[in-house]
């Protein structure tokens, strides 16, 4: 089984698109023009394939963004600098091979170098105690819940401290930036995206 997790590209979100909104109760539906957001402004937004196909996605977003998610923005009013998990899906043929973790392990190691906490939500309406568990177990940690608009679910709240970007603030952050090299590149956002961070900046 080959794996690889990379970069979303243009011609990806067809299939994104499907598999998101096949996903079902658990992740909210997307449209085109929702997707397309998404892809020309999210700081992290990687596909997962397996033996060249779609197996899963994960987006995320750092702070600074205008994006109407209720949950984003509950962040973004308490915490200067964090990486916001807004959605991941893996297809049905692809659950329980631990492509979850997989991801998780990925998008913690993009956001420990740049900001300081990890967050995302989880549905508690309906609930479902693997999902809890498995963010638990990551070392996430409830900071609050709300529900989501007058008719929407209740949600818990998760943070994720990064120990590790205080020495990455001190050692490269506030001398220049990230050392030049591949795996902490941004990735390139389309025409339209507006500016994106610069992460391998570093000059000696």
């Amino acid at each position: 089984m080959a794996l690889a997790i990379r970069d979303v590209r243009e011609h990806d979100l067809d299939a994104v698109l499907a598999l998101n909104n096949a996903a079902g109760r658990s992740i909210l539906t997307l449209d085109a023009g929702q997707l397309r957001y998404f892809f020309e402004h999210a700081d992290y937004f990687r596909v997962a394939e397996i033996d060249g196909h779609m197996a899963g996605f994960l987006i995320a977003l750092r702070e600074g963004h205008d994006y109407d998610s209720p949950n984003y923005r509950w962040f973004a009013a308490r915490y200067p600098q964090f990486v916001y998990i807004d959605r991941i899906v893996v297809a049905n043929a692809y659950r329980r091979h631990g492509l979850g973790r997989i991801f998780y392990s990925d998008v913690h190691s993009y956001a420990e170098v740049r900001v300081p906490l990890l967050t995302c939500e989880v549905f508690l309406e309906p609930r479902d105690d693997v999902v809890v568990l498995f963010h638990g177990t990551y070392g996430f940690q409830e900071v609050d819940q709300q529900k989501m608009g007058a008719d929407g679910p209740q949600v818990s709240l998760l943070a994720k401290d990064l120990p590790s970007y205080a020495y990455v603030r001190d050692t490269w952050l506030e001398h220049g930036g990230l050392p030049d090299a591949p795996w902490l590149a941004e990735r390139e956002l389309p025409h339209g995206g507006g500016q994106r961070r610069v992460a391998g900046k570093h000059h000696s």
